[in-house]
């Protein structure tokens, strides 16, 4: 639905002749207080007397002849426009300054969201909802500034995010890095590189343990812990949930299923051997060496050995189906586990040695009473650590669910923070649609990072993903996406403005104004594709469609921590932080070289 922003008054070409008339009367009367000031001063500096007469008169008799003009008054009046001169080229060198930090699209902030349309965003409301939840550290997840009004704004403890930023517009810096900076208990992220870890895992360490899920080795970090992904699995469903993280990581983007009878056989089969390794007290690497042997009966008698003769059944059905049938089901269960067979992966999540592992093992129950920090990073596609990433993120939520079920309320004490970076390649959550607008109440807050409507499609298809975004409080996007459909849609519900042009005509001495009423698109899709880096739109429950300028963690009260943190863990520290000050620039100027464009480029032609 198309909102309708209407402009409180009509637009400026409407009035130009009007504003002409008055610019052209102050030129004179301006001119009238100069002779006039030039006169008197110039008699007081010769010693004459001064003249009685009002400016207009003066003039006038200056015009005549009757009031002398003296040399000391030309002086006076040189002086003057000296000083009105500089004062107009500081006034003009001054205006870019004053510009800075504008933006070719910020004109559109007066037709959207301010003021009490955005009243649910502001730090009152966001303080008071955490005063409300026992929350005190902080107010919420910070957004941005109103670029109306230059006013901070917040999500709360309560809200759950989706936001939609293109390849290098910031989302790390500007949103990433700055929710995690100020949450008040654990958090839990997301990636599929080391930047948002670098920037912030010294900072958190101040807060509580810090733990660099990295079974890839995407920021060179040895496993110097580790994680039971068996652990999770406490009977046959939570055994299915696992087994469809292997399966959601597998998929091809935009690849259809072959055979969806083998696909989800191929799914029971592994949900079956994950189960009967965790019964067992087996490493989860156990699984896949069982499908390598359609003939071992071992899993299944261990499976019926533990009462559950259902998936017992059920697996022994799989090994006795005809060879071919067999081996196709039995391949699809090791493409989905595959990621098993890295010995680097393994590393991670299997103790070490025969005996008891020295190394800590992660448990999600105390991470989420610690206020420690858990950082799972993988590289995307098949074969990567995606599927245990998902799996280790699912544990954590989980684990904080099952502890607000317990707490007052039904809700943690203190907000579980979870952010999603690169949901669709390293955290391909397929029931992540179903249950986000849940985990609100439960004081467990979600901001899922997206490079796109379309990568959000592929993992969860056009009505899950529709669904995803509905089921956000707080809805963020930060330019540099090409999509036109979801472009579309998103200029539809910022909405319209009315758009006053007047054009003239005249002849035979006579001369008429006629004024059209027009309306046009606050944010058009080329102006979306192309929003500045610095700008994003932010549409929220409840609230108008507001445009934001973003705060980077380089301009915020933490960033020498920031900066102390990347200098010790990244390699390439030195190039990462002049990176980081040149986008702050960047930020800050926003197109501020586009001065032609800075007041309405919708404004008509008189024709």
């Amino acid at each position: 639905m198309t909102a309708n922003n209407r402009r409180p008054e009509p637009g400026r070409l409407a009035r130009r002749e009007s504003w002409l008339l008055v610019g052209l009367l102050c030129v004179a009367l301006a001119t009238v207080g100069l002779v006039w000031v030039s006169v008197q001063a110039g008699n007081a500096l010769a010693g004459l007397d001064p003249v009685r007469d009002d400016p207009f008169v003066l003039l006038i008799h200056l015009a005549q002849g009757k009031v002398a003009w003296t040399s000391w008054s030309t002086a006076v009046a040189a002086a003057i426009a000296v000083v009105l001169t500089v004062a107009a080229a500081v006034a003009v060198r001054a205006r870019p300054q004053r510009r800075r930090g504008r933006s070719r699209v910020d004109r559109a902030a007066s037709y959207m969201g301010r003021g009490r349309d955005i009243d649910d965003l502001t730090l009152r409301t966001a303080q008071e909802k955490a005063r409300r939840l026992g929350v005190a550290a902080t107010p919420g997840v910070p957004i941005g500034r109103s670029v109306a009004t230059g006013e901070r704004l917040w999500g709360s403890w309560e809200d759950m995010h989706i936001d939609i930023w293109g390849p290098r517009t910031g989302k790390t810096t500007s949103r990433a890095v700055p929710a995690i900076l100020g949450a008040p208990g654990a958090v839990l992220v997301t990636s599929n590189k080391r930047d948002v870890a670098d920037a912030t895992r010294d900072v958190r360490a101040k807060s509580g343990p810090v733990w660099v899920f990295d079974p890839q080795r995407i920021a060179l970090e040895e496993p110097g812990w580790w994680w039971n992904p068996l652990s999770y699995v406490t009977d046959e469903v939570k055994a299915q949930h696992l087994a469809e993280h292997f399966v959601a990581a597998s998929a091809r983007p935009g690849a259809r299923s072959s055979d969806p009878h083998f696909e989800d056989s191929g799914r029971d089969l592994l949900a079956g051997m994950l189960l009967a390794a965790a019964l067992d007290g087996r490493p989860i690497t156990a699984a896949y060496t069982w499908l390598t042997k359609p003939t071992n009966e071992e899993p299944a008698d261990i499976v019926r050995d533990h009462g559950i003769h259902l998936t017992a059944d059920q697996m022994v059905g799989f090994a006795s189906l005809p060879d071919r049938e067999r081996g196709s089901v039995y391949s699809t269960a090791r493409r989905y586990a595959s990621c098993l067979t890295n010995r680097q992966i393994a590393r991670w999540v299997t103790p070490h040695g025969d005996g008891p592992d020295p190394r800590p093992q992660f448990r999600p129950d105390d991470f989420v009473l610690s206020g420690g920090t858990l950082y799972s990073l993988s590289k995307e596609g098949q074969g990567t650590a995606g599927p245990l990433v998902t799996a280790l993120t699912v544990a954590v939520v989980e684990a904080a669910e099952e502890l607000a079920s317990r707490s007052a309320g039904g809700r943690l004490a203190t907000p579980l923070l979870g952010v999603l970076d690169e949901a669709a390649n390293v955290c391909r959550w397929a029931e992540l649609p179903n249950l986000y607008s849940h985990y609100g109440s439960r004081g467990i807050v979600l901001m899922t990072i997206l490079q796109g409507w379309s990568q959000g499609v592929e993992v969860w298809g056009e009505h899950g993903m529709r669904k995803l975004w509905s089921a956000a409080n707080i809805r963020v996007y930060g330019g540099g996406v090409n999509d036109d459909g979801f472009l579309e849609t998103l200029s539809k519900v910022i909405g319209d403005y009315d758009r006053m042009t007047s054009s003239t005509s005249s002849g035979r001495g006579h001369r008429s104004v006629s004024a059209q009423l027009h309306r046009e698109r606050i944010l058009d899709v080329s102006e979306l594709a192309s929003l500045p880096k610095g700008r994003a739109v932010v549409l929220a429950s409840g609230s108008r469609p507001t445009l934001v300028r973003t705060e980077p963690w380089m301009s915020g009260p933490q960033a020498a921590e920031v900066a102390a943190s990347i200098a010790a863990h990244d390699p390439h520290a030195e190039h990462t932080i002049r990176e980081a000050q040149t986008e702050l620039v960047a930020v800050e100027t926003a197109a501020g070289s586009e001065e032609a464009v800075l007041g309405n480029p919708h404004e008509g032609r008189a024709s």
